[in-house]
């Protein structure tokens, strides 16, 4: 798995674009890849025959993991004695150096057993832990390699582990042998959910290779929490639905016999299963209750259930949060563009015939929000801890559709020193590359305030949601023709056909007050009616 971007810790394979005994050339397209920043196409880094896939598709990796091989000897997985070799090829295929051989071998090693003893045979044999990290040996009978559990690399980032070599670590390579408690693999993105849901790592159990908890594993995890806290904060102990023991009473009660699960639904006390005091044989038996404060959706026979895809789970993920995290206020303005239209339409076939695209409302909007921020510079900032960070540069996001697959904000960077033809370019070769799968992870990061564009869609008003940490989003829905009261040359009031659209911001009451946003809105629109935009063009 590459290194995709400076916080990209791991990633999942989302599809394979070639197959074993599929000839690649260098830099052509082998995988996607899907991280917690943006899906991308990987090229291969060498040409040759894919010999071997290691990671299916659907599968999380971390960085540094051997993905598959590729060799320019044949199709096929390599044998045993020639392993060596097919370590080199796939250290290529993920485009990891090599920092260090792997140590010698010394005894033969099976996953489901522990080394033999080499000294006296009538010795006991050593414990799982005590094995050596890495044993190999000649004799050893070839087998396909186990993936490396998600997070195995933080200690050792430097090593892969070649083809016939045994796995990483003996203790996860085991057959169905569980890690010690408080001992499970996790990768940082699991490691940050359980910490953002106040998750102990040893009250999860993990059902990923070698018992690596995953990020379905934190998430059910955290959906039982929130159902064990559902009753009233304070509150007394809650209503139990079937008759337990109260290890306080004084007098002894035998202690009943695990509680049946068909009554639970009729109970009359509309308290979850997650939230009763059950012992401690009954909590390990029983399956995790369903949340029945969500209403289930009903079905017909003739319904579709489609999965969410990584994308889809992500942009939930990081919405929920938002929503959770800023008070969210929103304000819009309505603007006449007519003067915006008029340049647009003198420079369209010039500026089409020399940048190869169309020139949209979209770079004006963009260059607007960059002279007005030098006046509000509130707006382009983040709230941290209970401090307000106001960002001397303005790094502006920009949100493109991909086909209706999902959503992402590609980021201009210091958008606020670039004219219109400048920023324009830069919006149109992004969103063409992240259609084309082609973004890096870094390229999404950074940003300090988003600009969102549906109105090619013709929608009349946008409330976004805030692109956290930011502290505020802008919306440029469509510009049509609508009658308006202008000022004639006489001086009189007129009705005329003019171009006009709305401005939707919304904001974030931590940061600043309706006064501030409504002003700061104000101050684009007069920017977008009376600037002199021919001049920018010229």
């Amino acid at each position: 798995m590459p290194q995709l971007g400076e916080t990209v810790t791991e990633g999942t394979i989302t599809r394979w674009l070639k197959q074993p005994g599929d000839p690649i050339k260098a830099d052509e397209p082998l995988f996607e890849v899907s991280t917690d920043k943006v899906d991308s196409e990987v090229p291969a880094p060498t040409s040759g025959v894919l010999a071997e896939i290691r990671i299916a598709e659907g599968e999380t990796v971390a960085v540094g993991t051997v993905l598959a091989v590729i060799s320019d000897a044949g199709v096929g997985a390599p044998s045993a004695p020639a392993a060596a070799g097919a370590a080199t090829a796939a250290d290529a295929a993920t485009m990891v150096p090599r920092s260090a051989p792997p140590p010698p071998a010394t005894a033969p090693l099976t996953p489901a057993a522990a080394p033999m003893p080499v000294a006296a045979p009538t010795s006991p044999p050593p414990e799982p832990f005590a094995a050596p990290r890495f044993e190999s040996g000649p004799s050893e009978p070839a087998a396909p390699p186990a993936p490396s559990p998600i997070g195995a690399d933080e200690t050792d980032p430097g090593i892969v582990v070649s083809q016939g070599a045994a796995p990483r670590d003996p203790v996860s390579s085991g057959a169905g042998t569980p890690p010690a408690a408080g001992a499970a693999l996790t990768s940082p993105v699991v490691r940050r959910l359980m910490a953002e849901h106040g998750l102990d790592p040893a009250d999860v159990t993990g059902t990923g290779e070698g018992g690596r908890i995953t990020r379905k594993d934190a998430l059910d995890a955290a959906a039982r929490s929130r159902d064990a806290t559902l009753p009233e904060a304070g509150a007394p102990a809650p209503v139990p639905v079937v008759p337990v023991p109260v290890p306080a009473a004084p007098a002894p009660v035998p202690p009943p016999a695990p509680p049946p699960v068909a009554p639970v639904p009729v109970a009359p006390a509309p308290v979850p299963v997650a939230a009763v005091p059950v012992a401690p044989d009954a909590a390990a038996a029983a399956a995790p209750a369903p949340d029945e404060s969500a209403p289930r959706a009903p079905r017909a026979g003739g319904d579709a259930v489609i999965p969410f895809s990584n994308m889809r789970k992500r942009t939930a993920e990081h919405m929920v949060r938002s929503r959770a995290t800023s008070p969210h206020v929103s304000t819009a303005v309505e603007v006449d563009f007519e003067r915006v239209e008029r340049v647009r339409a003198a420079h369209q076939a010039e500026w089409k015939a020399r940048e190869g695209f169309s020139l949209t409302y979209l770079p004006f909007v963009a260059r607007a929000f960059c002279d007005t921020v030098d006046e509000f510079p509130n707006v382009n900032a983040s709230v941290v801890d209970e401090s307000l960070v106001v960002h001397r540069d303005v790094h502006l996001s920009v949100a493109v559709d991909l086909d209706f697959d999902g959503l992402i904000a590609p980021v201009v960077r210091d958008a606020d020193g670039k004219r219109i033809r400048l920023i324009a370019r830069e919006i149109h070769d992004m969103a063409a590359r992240a259609k084309a799968k082609q973004l890096m992870p870094d390229e999404v990061l950074g940003g300090t305030f988003t600009i969102t564009n549906p109105g090619p869609f013709g929608t009349y008003l946008t409330i976004p949601i805030i692109n956290q940490p930011q502290v505020a989003i802008l919306a440029t829905d469509g510009i049509t023709k609508r009658p308006r009261v202008v000022q004639g040359p006489d001086g009189l009031d007129v009705i005329a056909v003019r171009h006009i659209g709305l401005l939707g911001l919304t904001w974030d009451h931590r940061a600043f007050d309706g006064a501030y946003a409504a002003a700061f809105l104000l101050a684009m629109r007069e920017r977008l009616e009376h600037h002199d935009w021919a001049s920018e063009l010229d």
